[in-house]
């Protein structure tokens, strides 16, 4: 008897204790997919741990995919079983699938619905028209945007007896003939990129890439760069490299043109503004800075478009998943987190008041930010025309990848560089015509 009492006692001051006790509600959790990887994939999580830590009502579940293209494709797979997440970062090349998948919750209404006040006039528009529908809605939330831009080795430069960084693509085939002449092997490590030698050229030309305005007009597109200026600089980096002024340095060679680069060995390699960071990180022994990618002479330059990715809200979530993903969106915007986020990589402002803040703070001003603004410049040379808008294709992740395997055959020997982009372009219009007929009687909003 005295046993039971005591257990019974024992039971009920313990539940009498938990009675009294305040409960400690659980915060929202929503998924959030991402593809950066490596040390940007690591800021990634970062800002994610930075939000949860900010408040107590929802927490980012944040999951690395292992790429882009894996985070788009893994999001498609997703769907079907219905275990998609609230959040995905995808990058540009999603975009026009994205958007007629009709799968996602255009972020301007979602602030709206959720009551989060955002001023959209503030988004660069090199920026906000590649995530904006043609009437100024945003569909995805810009982040994480670069554009491309040359590095170069200052040292070799001075060497080689030039000046300047030249801003011409006349001007930089003499720098090549004078690093060679200098005794330098490799004037440009070069890697096939179909983002920076198709699709950014072709914006600073104000050439186009596809018919419809890139797109934007119809989904009866047909790709046009076999027709372009486009034809005739894959042909001069052809000739380059047979000519011993640029080596390939991709993965298949053994190096990267970055490393290559950092290494000393390549004087100029191209890639993309977000690289800044990691190459400081690296610590080349040689001096370096960046320039804008080059133009052809007698071309009134354009500017560039926004590469990198943004955050799309998916379908088919909870009102409360869709307020955490609201306050994390909201959370990024400020002023304070795209800091972080530039700081911590490669990436540019996304909104003229973070950017003009930064400059009067003299933040590009100080190592390791000088001239990464640079970027910048080439994003706003000019108002955007029909042409340098953006791109609008689908499956362009596709035609990115018949445009890099046919260059690397024309690259190999195996045909000629006109070849190889008419082989591209009409597999490329293959892709578009299957597009265009899963989406009949549709077109970009």
């Amino acid at each position: 008897m005295t046993r039971n009492w005591l257990l019974g006692a024992a039971l009920a001051a313990t539940t009498t204790a938990l009675m009294g006790a305040p409960v400690q509600a659980q915060p929202v959790k929503f998924e959030y997919w991402y593809g950066l990887t490596g040390d940007l994939g690591a800021v990634v999580l970062e800002t994610c741990n930075r939000f949860n830590k900010s408040q107590t009502e929802y927490e980012a579940v944040c999951v690395g995919q292992d790429g882009y293209e894996k985070a788009v494709q893994n999001t498609i797979a997703a769907f079907r079983a219905k275990q998609h997440p609230t959040l995905l970062q995808s990058f540009d090349a999603g975009t026009a699938d994205l958007m007629l998948s009709g799968e996602f919750y255009p972020v301007t209404k979602l602030m709206a619905d959720t009551g989060v006040t955002v001023d959209w006039s503030d988004y660069f528009p090199g920026i906000a028209n590649y995530y904006s529908s043609k009437a100024g809605e945003f569909f995805s939330m810009p982040w994480n945007s670069s554009t491309p831009v040359y590095y170069f080795n200052k040292d070799h430069f001075a060497k080689a007896g030039i000046a300047e960084a030249p801003l011409t693509w006349e001007g930089m085939e003499e720098a090549f003939k004078k690093l060679k002449a200098s005794g330098q092997a490799c004037a440009m490590a070069y890697a096939p990129s179909s983002w920076i030698d198709l699709e950014q050229f072709s914006m600073a030309h104000n050439v186009p890439v596809a018919s419809n305005n890139n797109g934007y007009d119809g989904l009866d597109t047909e790709l046009l760069f076999n027709t372009t200026l486009h034809v005739k600089h894959m042909e001069n980096i052809q000739r380059w490299i047979s000519e011993g002024y640029s080596l390939i340095r991709t993965a298949a060679s053994g190096k990267s043109a970055r490393d290559s680069f950092v290494e000393g060995e390549c004087s100029i390699f191209f890639s993309s503004i977000a690289d800044h960071n990691t190459i400081h990180k690296l610590k080349p022994a040689h001096a370096w800075d960046v320039q804008i990618i080059p133009t052809y002479e007698g071309v009134t330059r354009t500017n560039t478009v926004v590469g990198g990715a943004s955050l799309w809200v998916l379908s088919g979530k909870t009102e409360q998943e869709y307020k955490g993903a609201a306050a994390y969106l909201a959370f990024l915007a400020t002023k304070a987190e795209q800091q972080f986020l530039l700081e911590n990589s490669g990436y540019i402002p996304v909104t003229k008041s973070t950017y003009e803040a930064l400059k009067a703070e003299g933040f590009y001003a100080k190592e390791p930010f000088i001239n990464r603004d640079i970027a910048m410049k080439s994003l706003t040379w000019s108002e955007p025309t029909e042409l340098t808008r953006g791109i609008r294709l689908g499956s362009f992740i596709q035609i990115r990848a018949e445009w890099t395997a046919e260059v690397e055959a024309a690259l190999a020997g195996q045909k000629t560089m006109k070849e190889a982009l008419d082989t591209a372009a009409t597999r490329g219009n293959d892709l578009l015509a299957r597009f265009a007929r899963t989406y009949p009687g549709k077109s970009f909003p």
